[in-house]
């Protein structure tokens, strides 16, 4: 019975248990699932957290290398100084990346080695070149990266043998020298195809440290900031070397503004003193012979003194063509504008060079078109000069033939020439284009030479053998004279032998109605008086003392001394010239030579006074005598006998109070002129 009840227990006892195991094993089917889950998450969050150490490790290394980068720029920019550059930058490396040593090597001229230029502890000489073929070097430059090298490489030979230590881990890295085909630094190549220097660093000997990606990446970086420096350090010193020229330059230009603006005023003095001394003798000469003239004379002495007096003229036109051009150079020749006959002008140019064309049988003849007008506004002057200058060149290279001078209003399709392109004429209802053509029969000219007869000084080859007269400038001054006019000059020929026509248009203008009627059309020698009986005139002129040292530059101290032996005698003459000229036409002269003397012996019987402004107290004299007679009915006129007149001439007149300025030299008829206009009108400032 009791073993029955312990089976029976037992038998309950383990289906109890088996229950149990039942509903436990049940239970753990949902319960493992949850622990493996726990479990994998559990996992997850250290992978993660050792992830994120590892990330902030990297930030705080990229924060490191930035602020050692930053440190690193702000140091090697804070110069443009090339070998400061290079220099700090090596220092700063070593600072950083506590490194046993620092080199860089640049390369040679030739381009073929690498010099060993710079180092940190300066334990190797600088200069130590090793050639740029290497393969160690190749494999380095061609890649942009720092790479590892090995000690015993040529490039990392710049320390002292270690002995039993082991030597630290060696980094090379390119630095790129930026195209600088733009400019060139003194001692550096030009460099026209990239090029790179070498950056080797060296961690110490015997020590177990090793290169870390933050520190490559910190000299990768480093690199490039060198070259971005080294850049501007080389465009800094061409800029400087560029402003050194550019003084330089500049030091040399005004050295040789100075030594030109010497020359001119050397150029000037000398021409004033050449005009006032050749005219001073012209003078002479054309108002003897026009004295002469006037006498009984046998057809043979007629004759030569006709031609003395068409010489004289022609060695003034030369004069004035000299004085124009230096006046054209300089840019103070100005266009003289007045009203007058523009058909005067043209038979004033035939009737002048009729008897020279004569002598070699030359037949000339002016045609004038109907619609020309007759009165207009131009510069008279330089219009008559242009015109004669080319009837004469005419008339000096034909031998034989005619010679035709046309002149016409150009017509508006004709005003245009591809010869010009500079030349643009604007049609108006207030101006004109004038065209003057002069066609030769003479010798011709090489169409290949024509441009060269426009330049001063210059004649044709051909020209120049047939015919060795001629100072080579009135063309040269034509081509000025019709450029101030606002005009265009060329020359037509078809070859040697045929002829040449010489054409040139200048611009002028239409007077009003009003001025058209009160413009004179007749020459000023066909009215006035012929005579001045009593007319009692004062002349101030130099006695020959006059000292022209002032005119005189060193250049100009040899002919100005040989000038001043003539002086005396030439000024002599000039006055007795002068007085006999006015006596001649039946004036009481009277002469003085000082402006003290002047006002002494002026009084209000003197109608006339001629002043010399070539004398030092010529102006001063005219002055003074304003302020003896206050009012003008009481003083003489006062004239001005001027070696030229130009504009600045005329001002000065002007501002004194002058009443009028005549140039010399001057003839009987040119006198009579002037006397009858200034008694006439009581001003004469176009008397020329």
């Amino acid at each position: 019975m009791h073993s029955r009840t312990v089976a029976v227990v037992m038998t309950t006892s383990k289906v109890l248990t088996a229950v149990v195991s039942c509903a436990t094993a049940l239970m753990l089917v949902h319960i493992i699932p949850d622990l493996l889950s726990v479990k994998t998450r559990e996992l997850f969050l250290k992978n993660k957290a050792a992830e994120l150490d590892r990330e902030m490790g990297l930030i705080r290394t990229q924060e490191e290398t930035g602020r050692h980068v930053r440190m690193l720029t702000h140091e090697i920019r804070s110069t443009l100084d090339r070998h400061t550059i290079l220099k700090t930058t090596l220092v700063e490396l070593g600072r950083t990346l506590a490194l046993e040593e620092c080199a860089l090597w640049m390369p040679t001229r030739t381009g073929l080695e690498l010099q060993l230029s710079y180092t940190l502890r300066q334990q190797n000489p600088v200069g130590y070149t090793v050639p740029i073929q290497l393969p160690v070097i190749n494999q380095v430059f061609s890649s942009n990266r720092a790479m590892k090298i090995s000690p015993n490489s040529p490039v990392a030979r710049i320390r002292p043998i270690a002995g039993k230590y082991m030597p630290g881990e060696v980094v090379a890295v390119r630095v790129p020298l930026l195209h600088l085909s733009n400019f060139q630094i003194n001692d550096w190549p030009e460099l026209s195809t990239r090029r790179y220097a070498l950056m080797v660093l060296m961690l110490p000997s015997d020590s177990a440290r090793q290169w870390h990606v933050h520190e490559l990446e910190l000299v990768e970086v480093v690199a490039d900031q060198v070259a971005v420096a080294l850049s501007h350090a080389a465009i800094l010193e061409e800029s400087m070397r560029a402003r050194d020229l550019l003084m330089e330059q500049n030091v040399a230009l005004d050295h040789a503004r100075r030594e030109a603006e010497t020359a001119i005023r050397a150029r000037n003095d000398f021409l004033a003193v050449m005009n006032h001394e050749m005219r001073t003798p012209m003078h002479a000469i054309i108002a003897l012979s026009s004295l002469l003239q006037e006498t009984e004379l046998t057809p043979e002495q007629r004759l030569m003194v006709e031609t003395i007096l068409k010489s004289s003229n022609l060695l003034v036109t030369l004069i004035n063509d000299v004085l124009d051009l230096s006046r054209l150079e300089d840019g103070s020749l100005q266009l003289d504008l007045g009203t007058f006959n523009l058909h005067a002008v043209f038979w004033e140019v035939l009737n002048l060079i009729k008897p020279v064309a004569s002598v070699k049988k030359l037949h000339v003849t002016l045609n004038l078109a109907q619609d020309l007008p007759e009165c207009v506004i131009g510069d008279e002057k330089r219009l008559m000069q242009t015109t004669l200058n080319v009837v004469g060149n005419a008339v000096k290279f034909s031998k034989e033939g005619s010679i035709s001078i046309t002149a016409f209003v150009a017509k508006s399709e004709s005003l245009r020439d591809s010869r010009a392109p500079d030349f643009f004429p604007v049609p108006s209802d207030d101006h004109f284009y004038l065209r003057v053509q002069v066609k030769d029969s003479g010798q011709g000219i090489n169409p290949q030479e024509i441009p060269k007869l426009f330049t001063k000084f210059a004649q044709t080859q051909t020209l120049a053998t047939r015919n060795s007269s001629g100072s080579g400038l009135g063309l040269a001054i034509c081509k000025r004279f019709v450029n101030l006019m606002e005009g265009h000059i060329w020359i037509e020929s078809e070859g040697l032998g045929k002829g040449c026509t010489v054409i040139f248009i200048v611009k002028l203008c239409i007077p009003e109605r009003s001025n058209e009627s009160k413009s004179p059309l007749l020459p000023k020698a066909n009215h006035g008086q012929s005579s001045f009986p009593g007319l009692k005139v004062l002349v101030l002129d130099d006695n020959g003392y006059m000292k022209s040292s002032h005119l005189c530059s060193n250049v100009l101290g040899l002919v100005c001394s040989c000038l001043t032996r003539l002086r005396s005698c030439f000024y002599l003459v000039s006055r007795m010239v002068t007085q006999g000229l006015l006596a001649h036409l039946g004036c009481d002269v009277m002469a003085v030579s000082s402006s003290d003397e002047c006002l002494h012996m002026v009084s209000q019987e003197h109608k006339v006074l001629f002043i010399d402004v070539c004398m030092p107290d010529g102006f001063e004299a005219a002055v003074r005598l304003h302020e003896k007679f206050t009012k003008r009915h009481e003083r003489p006129l006062i004239v001005a006998l001027a070696g030229n007149t130009d504009k600045v001439t005329k001002e000065n007149c002007m501002r004194v109070g002058m009443d009028g300025v005549i140039l010399k030299p001057v003839s009987v008829d040119k006198m009579r002129s002037v006397l009858s206009d200034l008694l006439e009108h009581w001003v004469l400032f176009d008397a020329m």
